[in-house]
């Protein structure tokens, strides 16, 4: 296998801007007039914006973030077109890339796919047993809920792999040692400029993104006095008082996530005491005439609004679908049920609204309950919605049954509709447009691989396999075309770049979870040698802006989710699977890890509202 410079990739989401810029855009147009003569008067121009803004909507690349990738460091099953091979999916000999996928795979996905079927098999029978007639029955807290969680060092017994774990425990303490030098406090860092950085995500204030996303990295990487020192300005800094306007979906995952995670890892009760603090600020979000929350939220003043760009003043899918596991974990914990039911209520009105063909549209007007532009897709936009769905399944210990229909019920929507093979054998996920399917995947979506391989036990009519299957040949880039002869090549300049994203390595080791498939530790050694080798400066490290320059030029950004996810994933890739185990943790869309709830069923839960569906 060759390896070539750098990949286009992108995996856990908004239209793509220039690189290094923030992960939405700086539109800040909303309108506030009470005055009724006033709309009335502008009530014609507004329309006539209205409707021409809908023919010009950005190419929305994912919503979290966008990116471009390492071309084939991240993808490395997909011939390079630098190495004189056409991009059409072939191989060396002339192989389709596609078989020569599944025949590699071959071999770990049979074994685990008769496991899967055995265990999917099992799962059925207990969910039935779970299953009452009467519909749900209430649960609370425990009165003790556990604060602290035993990790593993996770030590993986081959040297090898030990090498290369303590090599990217050494790239986590450079990138941290440089922003804890050049840019404490601040969101991010600029490693070339050497100094902080922020974007209008974090409503331009000193967070210290950066920290609060590193910590649960540090803990279980063992760098104990980095995470005292995070801990430290935790304690003396963060005050989330400010008069700030930051995006809800991208606080909730990073802020509350890492707060969350960090508590149950050190059981430090500052860690708590912090989220809950942030979580009532954001609950002023959810005031809107659906109870769809609002994209932004001012901290100091509780006052929302949506992206300008977003479909006629829409929420976004992946925005609002992304709340559910930290919101539960925030009742849990203090027994207040507002968290809960806000985002129960956001399932409930989803499950009563239509689906054309069964997907779910990225847009819903908070105002009018009802869908934007009819766009889907598994990445920017949509994404970690359905990941929210299988992992609110999952976090309840299985009990979650409504939540694992929806999901069943959307995956199969999204295979019907939106997989498809490219010409040379490739499998990609499409979007739908306007009534039809765009042979497009972006890098975002990569995340999907993953997501379909977690997603195999407990599927319906014993499917397991199959979707094990369809996770190992959903490895790809960011924003390829497969159609007009092109075969997974990034047309457009905007979709060279690569932010140190991780989507790609969090399927590898997923896929290395549930198959211990060797090619899945070597693509992703490969990818860390390329993000240490083109991403490292002095600094720490730099997103890029073409990846498919030998001399690339950089983005001048270390992202946050560099430290919460890229390296999380890459490290756990080389540990033992003792180390946060998937029957006691579930990781957010920022790769924070939050344990499986086994909540007691107790009487009193009545008056509280806390309800998982279909428990016993």
């Amino acid at each position: 296998m060759t390896t070539p410079a750098l990949l286009p990739l992108s995996g856990r989401r908004i239209p793509t801007l220039s690189p290094g810029a923030a992960s939405f855009p700086h539109h800040r147009a909303t309108l506030r007039l009470s005055e009724k003569f006033i709309l009335l008067l502008i009530l014609s121009a507004f329309i006539t914006l209205c409707f021409g803004a809908f023919f010009f909507l950005p190419d929305n690349s994912k919503h979290k973030r966008f990116d471009l990738g390492l071309e084939d460091v991240l993808i490395p099953h997909i011939d390079s077109p630098k190495e004189g091979k056409h991009a059409s999916g072939q191989g060396g000999g002339g192989e389709p890339a596609g078989n020569k996928i599944r025949a590699d795979h071959e071999r770990a996905l049979q074994e685990a796919k008769e496991k899967l079927r055995k265990s999917a098999r099992s799962c059925r029978r207990r969910s039935r047993r779970r299953r009452t007639k009467r519909g749900p029955k209430p649960l609370t807290p425990r009165a003790h809920a556990q604060s602290v969680w035993a990790v593993n060092d996770g030590e993986p017994p081959e040297p090898d792999a030990k090498e290369k774990r303590d090599k990217i425990r050494e790239m986590m303490k450079h990138a941290w040692d440089s922003y804890r030098q050049y840019g404490w406090g601040h969101n991010e860092l600029k490693p070339l400029a050497k100094k902080g950085h922020s974007t209008n995500i974090f409503g331009n204030s000193q967070l210290g993104a950066t920290i609060v996303d590193a910590l649960d990295t540090l803990y279980i990487m063992g760098l104990h006095d980095e995470f005292k020192d995070g801990q430290e300005w935790i304690e003396q800094n963060l005050d989330f008082g400010v008069n700030a306007e930051v995006s809800v979906f991208e606080v909730n995952i990073r802020f509350i996530g890492g707060l969350l995670a960090a508590y149950y890892l050190s059981g430090q009760e500052v860690f708590k005491l912090k989220a809950v603090q942030l979580a009532e600020k954001l609950l002023p979000a959810f005031n809107t005439p659906t109870g769809i929350p609002w994209a932004m939220v001012n901290l100091k003043s509780g006052v929302g609004r949506n992206w300008g760009w977003a479909s006629a003043g829409s929420s976004i899918l992946a925005e609002f679908g992304t709340l559910h596991m930290e919101f539960v974990h925030l009742t849990y914990l203090t027994g207040n049920p507002a968290y809960y039911q806000k985002v129960m209520h956001i399932r409930k009105l989803l499950a009563k609204m239509d689906r054309p063909n069964g997907l779910y549209p990225n847009y819903l007007n908070p105002r009018t309950g009802r869908w934007g532009q009819h766009h889907t897709s598994v990445g920017g936009l949509g994404d970690s919605f359905y990941e929210y769905l299988l992992k609110a399944w999952l976090m309840s210990d299985k009990t979650d049954t409504e939540a694992r229909k929806t999901y069943d019920d959307a995956i199969e929507a999204i295979e019907r509709h939106l997989i498809r093979k490219s010409n040379g054998g490739l499998t990609f996920i499409g979007e739908w447009k306007n009534g039809h399917l765009e042979r497009k995947m972006g890098h975002l979506a990569c995340f999907a691989g993953g997501m379909f391989a977690l997603g195999a036990d407990g599927s319906p009519d014993d499917k397991a396999g199959h979707y094990l299957q369809l996770g190992a040949e959903i490895l790809g880039p960011e924003a390829f075309k497969f159609d007009s002869g092109l075969e997974a090549v990034a047309v457009r300049q905007n979709e060279k770049y690569y932010i140190l994203r991780p989507e790609v390595i969090e399927t590898y080791w997923y896929m290395w979870r549930f198959t211990h498939d060797p090619k899945y530790r070597q693509w992703g050694w490969e990818a860390a040698q390329a993000i240490d080798k083109y991403c490292r400066v002095s600094g720490g490290f730099s997103g890029v802006k073409d990846v498919y320059s030998s001399n690339p030029t950089y983005d001048d950004v270390q992202q946050s989710f560099f430290l919460a996810e890229t390296l999380k994933y890459l490290y756990l890739l080389f540990s033992s699977d003792d180390l946060m185990p998937f029957e006691s943790w579930v990781f957010n869309t920022e790769a924070h890890p939050l344990p499986v709830l086994h909540l007691v069923e107790m009487p009193s839960a009545v008056n509280h509202g806390f309800v998982t569906k279909g428990a016993e």
